[in-house]
C-alpha cells in the first residue's frame, strides 16, 4: 500500500514533475518508421506535451512543438518540404532543430529580417534504430542510444505492434516483475475461455527477484520445473525504466500523458536453419485492435489479456487501497528504486542504466533464456515443438488483428504456407 502522494510521484509524467523529469533522462521509441511508408505527418503526444513527429522530403525525421510560433497554427497539418516542416497557415519554415528557417512574406519585404532568430519551436532529436523511432526529452548532453543485443541479430523476421491504452503508464510497467499472473491470466483463464475446467496450469512454487544495471530480473521454478530450467537460472527481465525484455520481442510502456500510454512492440522470429541466409528488406507496423465490436476488451490473445488487467485497475490505480502479497516482492522493489533514483537525480545524479561510453552503447547484452536458438536458429520441426513458436507459426499469439499482408511475409520467412504448415522445397543441389 503506497500513499497518496507516492502515487503521484510514480503516476504523473508532465514537464515539471518528478517521475516526469526523470523518464525524460532516457531514449525511448515513440513510432516506427514504416508508419512513415504512407505519411509524412503524424501528431503525438508524449509526457504530456503535443508535438509533430514528420519525416521530410530528405528523409530526416523531426520531433517538434504541435504549434507554430506565428500565430500557433497546428503543425500536424503542415508539409514536408526538403528540409522541415512548413506551416501551412503563413508558410513558416521550421527544421528538424525546431529553428524557424523560412518567413515568406516577412523575407521578401525585409531581407534582413531577424525575426527568425527568436520564432523557434521546442524539438526533440529522433533517431531511427531497428525500424523504431526513438526519441530523447532530457536535459543535455544526451546518453548514447543503447543497440540491444537482439537489434543486431539478423536471419529473422521483426515486425513492431503498436496499441493504444487508456490508463497510466505505471500500472503498466508494472506487469513486466509479476510472474505469478501468468499462470492464472494467461494459462488458466485460457483454458478456461476454452469451455474447459481444468486441469489447470502447472502452478508457481518459487520466485526470485535481483536488480542489475539495467533493470531487473525475475526467476520462477513452476511444479513441471525445477531450479536447473532457464526461467530460473536466467529468468526475464523488467528492462529499466519502461519496457519488458523476454528474447524474441521487446514491450515498451510509453507515457503519452498520465492517463494514456502507447504499447510498442518489438517482435523477432528467428528464421530456422534451413532457410539459410534469410535478410528482411522492410520492417512492418501494424495497430492492434484493442476492443470487439460490442465494445468489449479482446481476452482471446497473451498481450490483450495483460491490457484488461492493466485497464481493470481504474485510469491510474489507487495504491492506497491494495494488497501486497508474498509474490508482490519486485513490484515493492521497483517502486522502492524509483523512489530513490528520483531522489538521487534531482540532487545532480546520474539516473540508472544510462550509458555515456559509445563503445558500450553498440551492442549491449541482456539475460535471455535460449540465447543459442537465437543465434543459430534450429530446424523448423524444432519449432513445433517450442511453446513459442508453435503458437506463433500457427497464428500471431500477442495481439489480435495482424494484418494479413504481414501474416503473409511472417510466414515466408519462415518458410511455411498460412496455415503454419511446411513449404515444399526444391532439394538442394
Amino acid at each position: 500500500m503506497l500513499s497518496e502522494a507516492k502515487n503521484k510521484l510514480l503516476t504523473q509524467v508532465g514537464p515539471g514533475t518528478t517521475m516526469g523529469d526523470y523518464l525524460r533522462r532516457y531514449w525511448f521509441p515513440i513510432a516506427a518508421a514504416a508508419e512513415f511508408d504512407s505519411k509524412d505527418v503524424k501528431p503525438i503526444r508524449l509526457m504530456g506535451e503535443d508535438l509533430t513527429l514528420y519525416k521530410d522530403l530528405s528523409g530526416t525525421f523531426g520531433l517538434v512543438d504541435r504549434h507554430c510560433s506565428h500565430r500557433r497554427a497546428d503543425l500536424s497539418y503542415g508539409y514536408v518540404e526538403q528540409t522541415g516542416l512548413r506551416c501551412n497557415y503563413h508558410g513558416w519554415l521550421m527544421n528538424e532543430h525546431g529553428a524557424c528557417i523560412e518567413q515568406p512574406y516577412e523575407d521578401t519585404v525585409n531581407p534582413n529580417n531577424k525575426l527568425k532568430e527568436r520564432c523557434s519551436i521546442k524539438a526533440y532529436p529522433v533517431r531511427e534504430l531497428r525500424g523504431l523511432l526513438w526519441t530523447y526529452m532530457g536535459p543535455q548532453p544526451a546518453p548514447e542510444l543503447p543497440v540491444y543485443e537482439a537489434f543486431t541479430w539478423e536471419n529473422g523476421f521483426v515486425e513492431i505492434v503498436t496499441a493504444d491504452i487508456p490508463c497510466n503508464w505505471f500500472q503498466c510497467q508494472e506487469n513486466s516483475i509479476d510472474p505469478v499472473h501468468f499462470e492464472w491470466m494467461h494459462d488458466n483463464w485460457s483454458i478456461r475461455q476454452k469451455g474447459e475446467t481444468g486441469p489447470y496450469a502447472s502452478q508457481h512454487l518459487k520466485v526470485a527477484f535481483e536488480e542489475f544495471d539495467h533493470g531487473f530480473t525475475y526467476r520462477r521454478v513452476r511444479s513441471d520445473s525445477d531450479e536447473t530450467s532457464e526461467m530460473w537460472t536466467v529468468g526475464r527481465v523488467f528492462l529499466w525504466p519502461m519496457a519488458f525484455y523476454l528474447g524474441e520481442h521487446f514491450e515498451w510502456r510509453v507515457p503519452v500523458d498520465d492517463e494514456n500510454t502507447l504499447s510498442i512492440g518489438w517482435f523477432y522470429a528467428r528464421a530456422p536453419s534451413e532457410r539459410g541466409s534469410y535478410k528482411q528488406s522492410h520492417i512492418p507496423h501494424w495497430a492492434a485492435p484493442t476492443k470487439t465490436a460490442d465494445g468489449r476488451w479482446i481476452s482471446s490473445h497473451v498481450m490483450n489479456q495483460d491490457i484488461i488487467a492493466w485497464v481493470g485497475q481504474g485510469v491510474i490505480a489507487d495504491r492506497t487501497k491494495e494488497n501486497l502479497g508474498a509474490s508482490d516482492r519486485g513490484i515493492a522493489m521497483i517502486r522502492n528504486r524509483f523512489f530513490d533514483e528520483m531522489e538521487k537525480v534531482a540532487a545532480g545524479g546520474e539516473a540508472k542504466g544510462v550509458i555515456r561510453d559509445k563503445e558500450a552503447a553498440k551492442s549491449l547484452a541482456l539475460p535471455i533464456a535460449e540465447r543459442k536458438s537465437f543465434l543459430a536458429g534450429k530446424p523448423l520441426m524444432d519449432y513445433y515443438k517450442h511453446p513459442y513458436y508453435r503458437r506463433r507459426l500457427a497464428d500471431f499469439p500477442w495481439h489480435a488483428g495482424q494484418p494479413a499482408h504481414i501474416r503473409a511475409a511472417f510466414c515466408e520467412a519462415m518458410g511455411v504456407d498460412l496455415q503454419g504448415q511446411p513449404l515444399a522445397r526444391e532439394p538442394a543441389e
